[in-house]
């Protein structure tokens, strides 16, 4: 028993002496469980996602409308745009033929417009539409949800306002007494309350009349009486012909995830042409330092553009994913995404001392990006910090080109944005690991 003690001692001693293995084994997981609370809002006092970019048209004089905008405004889970920048670089309040444009860039994924014929005096009801680009299968559904809680919950006032205004419409202004009557017994008898207070509601100028979303026989989901007197436009503005969508909208990350472990391992293999002797006799030819490792990123490039082919062409395949009709845009990406991996995983490489740290570094920094970036759920619904980090990760922007080639249709010049963000990482980041390898032990 003695020696069997003695010798778990000697490998405990040896475990602590690797750095590596005691920060995969303590360190590595403590961290990551942080930042995976951050992202999912564990313990955060405001539950619920925070700041979703909303695009708000007003396009009507009423002040009901006003006060729906306000309701959106106050909900915490929306962050309203009203305004754009104008030709001549000032703020201009927005319009609805500006959203396709901005949406498809990105800007915003979500707008509410409120027409000019919100109710039009001739017709019980009222008139809204809604523009989505549902890049991502969670964000949408909960936007959605909470833009109808929202609607819904402004919608009573606006249907009365609707009703009054038809009715004078109607009925003409002389006979209003008769109708306000009429009207609160339908209130009553459609969603509860006391029909002679919500008449005296009525006459006081309260357009409710009583009628809010907690009282009896009302649904703050929109209930079915809701549903029948507001009329939705639903106008989707990218990704309307894709096929099999759920799918396009995830590969991209499951992409980049795989390269990214892929490629930094691939990188981790100097550390075993330096422990075998093949740098000392490759540089002891007519190579320098510089064109070996020029030599390894276009190998990372092809493999990585390799794998990330292959991967799209696994999701065409199986899920029906159209590869084939983007395939020149989508070779591109696939370069771009290939070179910016090969460089981070050339980066870790340069800045540890062996390759177990190389791993460490690669385990932990890739669940880091993949987390913060997007890879495994929306960004939008992260708290805003996190979504400010996220876009410094090359999983961020590559999983943003591959949406806007697959699901977007996007031309040359609406994918060069990102591909020169892409570009700029990839070119810092190859610097950095140049200059840290020149002055490193890999090769000697």
């Amino acid at each position: 028993m003695r020696t069997i003690l003695i010798l778990v001692r000697k490998d405990f001693t040896l475990f602590f002496r690797n750095k590596a293995a005691v920060s995969l084994t303590f360190i590595v997981p403590f961290v990551l469980i942080w930042v995976f609370g951050q992202v999912f809002g564990v313990n955060r006092k405001d539950s619920g996602p925070n700041g979703i970019p909303l695009a708000v048209v007003n396009a009507s004089a009423d002040p009901g409308a006003g006060k729906l905008v306000a309701a959106l405004q106050g909900e915490k889970t929306f962050k309203v745009v009203t305004k754009t920048v104008a030709d001549d670089k000032s703020e201009r309040p927005l319009r609805e033929a500006d959203l396709p444009a901005l949406m498809r860039a990105n800007k915003f994924r979500f707008a509410l417009v409120i027409p000019d014929d919100l109710f039009n005096g001739k017709s019980i009801g009222l008139h809204l539409k809604i523009y989505t680009n549902p890049r991502n299968e969670i964000e949408t559904q909960t936007v959605n949800g909470i833009l109808q809680k929202t609607i819904f919950s402004s919608a009573p006032q606006l249907v009365v306002q609707s009703l009054m205004a038809t009715g004078r419409e109607v009925i003409g202004a002389n006979n209003m007494t008769g109708f306000n009557k009429s009207m609160a017994d339908n209130i009553a008898k459609s969603f509860g309350g006391d029909p002679a207070q919500i008449l005296k509601s009525i006459e006081s100028g309260d357009f409710t009349g009583g009628l809010s979303t907690g009282g009896a026989g009302s649904d703050p989901a929109g209930g079915s009486l809701m549903s029948r007197l507001i009329r939705v436009e639903s106008i989707q503005v990218a990704g309307k012909d894709v096929k099999s969508p759920a799918a396009t909208r995830i590969v991209g990350g499951w992409a980049m995830q795989f390269l990214l472990f892929a490629l930094s391992a691939a990188a981790s293999a100097l550390f075993y042409e330096r422990d075998q002797g093949i740098f000392y006799r490759i540089l002891a030819g007519p190579v320098s330092r510089a064109q070996i490792l020029w030599s390894k990123f276009v190998f990372g490039i092809l493999i990585g553009m390799l794998q990330l082919i292959t991967l799209f062409l696994a999701g065409r395949l199986l899920y029906g994913i159209d590869v084939e009709h983007h395939i020149g845009f989508l070779l591109l990406v696939c370069a771009f995404a290939a070179a910016a991996c090969t460089a981070f995983g050339m980066l870790l490489a340069a800045v540890s001392p062996s390759p177990e740290a190389a791993t460490g570094l690669a385990t932990f920094v890739i669940l880091l990006m993949c987390a913060v970036g997007g890879a495994w759920f929306p960004v939008t619904l992260m708290p805003e910090f996190i979504q400010q980090i996220s876009k410094v990760t090359l999983v961020y922007w590559a999983m943003e080109a591959f949406s806007q080639v697959l699901w977007a249709n996007a031309t040359f010049l609406e994918l060069l944005p990102t591909l020169g963000i892409l570009g700029g990482m990839t070119a810092l980041v190859m610097t950095i690991a140049v200059w840290r390898f020149n002055r490193g032990k890999i090769f000697g």
